[in-house]
């Protein structure tokens, strides 16, 4: 790439940097309020007179203030600005945009509030008196960006003098996450850390705290060979001293990295570009661990070391290189979990297991969300693949659980959980936003191990599902799909799954039922125009077709459809071979769940214009599905009309189908016809039509056409941030659904618990 090249991709990298932090508002945090405020009685207990009862519970005793306050749920960010990424001394003022970059990071990926504090002063001890007087606002301290060896001073003065967690992220965080990395690296390479030789350049804070790391995890003081900008530390050095380097002084004549890289098992670089050369690679043990952690330029490019030795095991601190180093992956789940059990300090016990947290994750299946935030990158376990991505949206429930049963065992909890199955659950739905929801749903489907069809079986979406399917849950998938196509994806997509042993596949190419499924097909459909060839043509191409007969012949007993193509193309298959007995679909039931709770809508796809009858259906169908969810169902019908006020088509529909509702008892409050603001808003409800017989905001909108169902459903889910389970085909015995083209793996997965679900547990 050329100078003139370089430069215009900085130029623009530039400028979008500084539009982001610009528009549409300056920074990247605001405040926001998490109780309302909108007359005088949430004023008077927001504040004057009601807070001083919160006051004096806090008085009483000081523990109350995780309870009536955010102090058990806010992070410092504090910094003087005196060693800013690898800008330096810029000054705390000008580190304010990396402070509320650290604090957004909490709260995306943790959701931990963060106060970013910038504080000029130079002087290690006023600083940490400045740090401990902030005690009663925050239930923690995470120190950033503050030089050696005055960081060094800093925490152990906080660390004393404070009673909640004090943590420098640039020491600790650096080790956690190299320590997680070298553990999977030397697991990789086949060695053990008590019989490795590490060598290290930098003697900064985080270089200091990693080899402390790496002592506790079993290497050998006498294996450690630090080296900084004066070559190497050796007993009787004076020269730019301090009792943290004098740790790890060698008694030796050998005086610089090219002195003692000689059978080197790992390097670990925190210091600056090109200190390794390629030759010195080359004169390390065999299959040698380089972490190369320099910004933005590592001690040695990947490239130029792999050259010289091509199984060479590298990370580097950058994210175009596969093995990013990067302190997101600790900070916030330490914290989050510290903060849940009320530590009082991050101790070796919660910084270990927040190690090994991190490394069984990356040596697990790589999750589908993961996956989908770094498409293209191969995110199978093995040596470009050490430690999992920050997006990996496990971290949270597994890295968060293992520190806080650390800290309760370790005795610095103040508040120790009584159950982690359910603190571990309970985070788990902080993530996905569906699982606290789906919860009913998944222990319905314990219950019964059923075999549930997918139709489209080579679909990484699907097989990622699977392999949840077999983690989660009794229920055996099978996938209809080529043996060879799905093994390959697998591979691929890093699961450990494989056709024939984890799970059954229907091979359309050259399956033994073949001539026994045209023959189903053609038994069902002859009367209908299909001749034999037609039937063998189907059953060779068409995989919704083969799974439908799969569930006719009793072989599946659920199948789920449509990762690709058009609903209704997929419906039609449903309905001819499973439209027997008395089955045909009332309508698809879309649960968008909202920031508020959830919301059900129907019909989103089955009957364009559905008659009052199928009205009716669809709201009883819906309200036999939300109990499902442990909900209680408060449907309204919703159209352009409201309560008799227009005689329109539209209106009449809404009309007669409340009147066959009213004409049997149900068990389940309705209400229509209706604007969908009166449904959702009961006190201008009961203002257009006082004595209504709904009580509070409706969770089913029922809509008089598929348009206006589908169109809310993706609007709520586009600009409302709406999170869809479904679409749920009701009326058809829970033995088919057609799922949306634009479904994830976790959807998939619901989708799959949904269909698991005896028919017995919702009628």
């Amino acid at each position: 790439m050329s100078t003139e090249t370089n430069k215009n991709a900085r130029d623009t990298l530039r400028q979008a940097a500084l539009t982001y932090h610009e528009v549409p508002r300056p920074g990247k945090l605001e405040i926001r309020a998490t109780k309302p405020l909108a007359n005088g009685r949430d004023l008077s207990l927001a504040y004057s007179p009601g807070v001083a009862e919160a006051c004096l519970e806090i008085k009483d005793d000081p523990a109350n203030a995780s309870r009536y306050t955010a102090r058990g749920n806010l992070v410092a960010v504090v910094s003087n600005g005196s060693a800013v990424l690898g800008l330096g001394n810029i000054g705390a003022l000008a580190s304010k945009p990396v402070m509320e970059g650290k604090a957004v990071l909490f709260k995306k990926f943790a959701g931990i509030d963060c106060f970013d504090i910038e504080v000029n002063e130079s002087d290690p001890e006023k600083l940490a008196d400045i740090v401990c007087a902030l005690e009663p606002t925050f239930g923690a301290i995470n120190l950033e960006d503050i030089k050696a060896p005055d960081c060094f001073v800093v925490e152990k003065l906080c660390r004393e003098r404070m009673n909640i967690p004090v943590f420098h992220d640039d020491q600790h965080g650096t080790a956690i996450v190299v320590g997680a990395a070298a553990t999977n690296a030397l697991h990789v390479a086949g060695k053990e850390f008590g019989d490795i030789k590490v060598v290290s350049t930098g003697g900064g804070a985080a270089g200091i705290a990693c080899l402390n790391m790496l002592l506790k995890l079993g290497v050998k003081r006498e294996n450690v060979w630090l080296c900084d900008i004066h070559g190497l530390v050796y007993e009787g050095r004076a020269e730019d001293m301090n009792p943290q380097k004098a740790a790890f002084a060698q008694a030796t004549d050998l005086r610089t990295l090219d002195d003692v890289i000689e059978g080197a098992d790992l390097f670990l670089g925190l210091s600056g570009p090109g200190v390794l050369k390629p030759e010195q690679v080359g004169r390390m043990a065999s299959r040698p661990v380089i972490f190369a952690l320099a910004n933005p330029t590592p001690e040695i490019m990947p490239d130029e070391a792999r050259a010289v030795v091509p199984d060479a095991i590298i990370a580097t601190g950058r994210s175009d290189f596969p093995n990013q180093v990067n302190n997101v992956l600790c900070f916030p789940f330490i914290f989050r979990g510290a903060l849940d059990v009320g530590a009082t300090e991050i101790n070796d016990e919660m910084e270990l297991a927040c190690i090994e947290g991190i490394a069984a994750l990356a040596r697990a299946t790589t999750s589908a969300e993961a996956a989908a935030a770094y498409q293209g990158e191969q995110l199978t376990f093995g040596a470009d693949y050490l430690i999992p991505k920050p997006f990996d949206p496990r971290l949270s429930a597994t890295v968060s659980t293992a520190v806080a049963k650390a800290a309760m065992e370790s005795g610095v909890a103040t508040r120790p959980l009584e159950d982690l199955n359910a603190y571990r659950e309970k985070l788990k739905s902080s993530v996905f936003k569906s699982a606290l929801l789906m919860r009913p749903v998944f222990e319905a489907a314990r219950t019964a191990s059923r075999r549930i069809v997918f139709a489209e079986g080579e679909d990484e979406r699907v097989l990622r599902a699977a392999q949840a399917i077999l983690d989660e849950t009794t229920e055996q998938p099978i996938l209809i799909g080529r043996p060879e196509v799905i093994e390959a994806r697998c591979e691929r997509a890093g699961l450990k799954i494989r056709p024939g042993v984890d799970f059954t596949i229907v091979n359309p190419e050259n399956d033994p039922r073949y001539r026994d499924y045209w023959g189903t097909y053609h038994d069902l459909m002859a009367r209908k125009g299909v001749t034999p060839d037609l039937a063998r043509a189907v059953m060779r191409t068409n995989t919704t077709a083969i799974g439908a007969v799969m569930v006719h012949r009793e072989e599946a007993d659920s199948l789920i459809c449509g990762t690709f193509g058009e609903y209704r193309w997929h419906l039609n298959y449903v309905q001819q071979v499973l439209g027997q007995g008395g089955l045909h679909p009332h309508g698809a039931l879309s649960l968008m769940i909202l920031e508020d709770g959830p919301l059900f809508l129907a019909d989103t796809h089955v009957h364009s214009n559905p008659t009052a009858e199928q009205l009716a259906k669809a709201a009883i169908g819906a309200a036999r599905h939300v109990k499902r969810f442990g909900l209680v169902p408060n449907v309204a019908l919703c159209g352009r009309s409201q309560f008799g006020n227009q005689e329109t088509e539209t209106a009449q529909r809404l009309r007669d189908a409340i009147a066959i509702l009213d004409s049997a008892p149900r068990d389940f409050c309705y209400e229509g016809e209706m604007n969908v603001d009166s449904a959702l808003d009961p006190v201008l409800r009961e203002r257009v039509f006082p004595g209504n017989r709904m009580q509070g905001a409706a969770n089913v909108l029922i809509f008089a056409h598929a348009d206006a169902a589908s169109g809310v459903r993706n609007i709520l889910k586009m600009k409302g941030g709406g999170l869809e389970v479904g679409p749920i085909l009701m009326g058809m015995g829970n033995r088919a659904h057609i799922v949306s083209q634009s479904i994830t793996p976790r959807g998939l997965l619901n989708m799959a618990a949904i269909a698991g679900t005896p028919v017995a547990h919702y009628g």
